[in-house]
């Protein structure tokens, strides 16, 4: 049998299938195609503007590792004039960051690219091995998803930058996108979906040129060029909410290859529909989204690994039974009506005011700096409680709570705070 052509050039023999289409081609053209739909996604969203200083967000993973090698052959390519740099974060996990750290050292080397490393303990006090030991693995990913933000804003103005790029794809957009919808969570919908997220409160804004790259598709341009990248992943993250979301994906994606592009889309369709005031965002001049930085990815109460968040069987019949119990005892319903007034079944819900929808108001944490729609940030609300010895204490990550709603981040506005203490 005759080998099957590459689908563009129609003269090598296709060696790669592309999990996005199927579509079969030949590795130089799947390199090249690779590269044109990154570019064509960097200049439809004009990320970049000449001369500017970016920071790339490197973990030393494929993502990252993919970002770097990309952006610095499309800058030389197309003439960007961008000045490149690695920015990494040290979350001080033994036996996975440490090694990691030691493929980005090389990719600094390899790509000629500056590097700027960032410690949770020289800005926390704490690493995540210390975290874990405390609180234990179950919402580890809450503390390590704020401090991560926070981080890499704190070294974009160490190094004087503006900009940061991450390695978020396809997968990880859509992953978000399902967690948001199995929450309810419209305003983290809104902001995850787009490719540029800033704010008029921060001087540092954030971008992902791979958004519309199937992680699959990163790992064969990864395997094809021969990049040199770290393929452990983190000990902490299989207790993860989103481990869930992303075997659901994955799921999916095996059905229909396009459903990883089919739910990235939707969800840019449904955040359109989203009002501004609920997700703290705004049109810019270019017809984009002005969103608001989301302070970490945290965990409900029924996320990371909790008991809370998994089913244990059983939960649609009990529903099923329950119902069949409201059913027999509305005959037994007696129904009483004050002279004057006539009552219905639904008459509680006439006098209910409309919700008012809250505006986030975007400013700085009292105590560290840090961009915060409260006094404090949820980052030095987490150290408090770790530094006192209470870390399971919960705290409101949702942007649409009520006014007086008596939250943790409510009672820590009444702490007298000193602004040149940092925790």
């Amino acid at each position: 049998m005759a080998p099957t052509p590459c689908a563009l050039c129609e003269t090598a023999r296709a060696l790669i299938i592309r999990p996005k289409n199927h579509q079969k081609l030949c590795k130089t053209c799947f390199i090249t195609l690779f590269e044109t739909e990154i570019h064509n996604t960097i200049t439809a969203n004009s990320l970049f503007f000449p001369g500017e200083r970016v920071a790339i967000g490197a973990s030393g993973g494929k993502d990252s590792t993919v970002l770097a090698s990309v952006l610095k052959t499309l800058n030389e390519r197309y003439n960007y004039c961008l000045d490149l740099l690695l920015l990494s974060i040290d979350e001080g996990i033994k036996g996975y960051r440490d090694d990691s750290l030691e493929t980005v050292k090389r990719n600094a080397v390899q790509y000629d690219m500056p590097l700027e490393i960032v410690g949770y303990d020289e800005l926390y006090g704490w690493t995540m091995d210390q975290v874990v030991e405390q609180i234990g693995k179950k919402g580890n990913c809450t503390y390590c998803g704020v401090f991560r933000r926070q981080a890499l804003d704190r070294g974009a103005a160490r190094l004087g930058i503006k900009h940061v790029v991450t390695g978020h794809n396809a997968d990880d957009i859509a992953e978000t996108v399902m967690m948001n919808l199995l929450r309810g969570d419209l305003p983290r919908l809104a902001r995850a979906t787009s490719i540029v997220t800033a704010s008029a409160a921060s001087e540092t804004k954030r971008s992902k040129p791979l958004k519309y790259a199937y992680e699959k598709e990163i790992v064969l341009y990864a395997h094809h060029k021969g990049l040199d990248y770290f393929t452990t992943e983190c000990i902490y993250s299989p207790e993860a909410f989103r481990g869930s979301a992303r075997t659901l994906i994955k799921n999916l994606e095996r059905v229909r290859s396009s459903a990883i592009l089919d739910i990235v889309r939707s969800g840019e369709d449904m955040a359109k529909l989203v009002p501004a005031e609920v997700s703290g965002g705004r049109r810019d001049g270019r017809g984009g989204k002005d969103i608001l930085i989301v302070e970490g990815e945290a965990e409900g109460a029924g996320g990371c690994g909790s008991a809370n968040g998994r089913s244990s069987g059983g939960e649609m019949a009990d529903m099923e039974k329950q119902l069949l119990e409201d059913e027999s005892a509305q005959d037994r319903e007696t129904e009483i009506t004050v002279k004057g007034q006539k009552h219905g079944r639904n008459c509680r819900n006439l006098n209910k005011m409309p919700r008012k929808l809250p505006k986030q108001q975007m400013g700085k944490c009292a105590r560290c700096g840090y961009l915060s729609s409260q006094d404090i940030c949820k980052a030095c609300i987490l150290l408090e409680g770790l530094n006192k010895n209470r870390p399971k204490t919960q705290i409101q990550v949702g942007v649409e709570e009520e006014e007086n709603s008596p939250t943790l981040t409510r009672r820590m506005e009444g702490l007298n705070i000193i602004p040149d203490q940092v925790t």
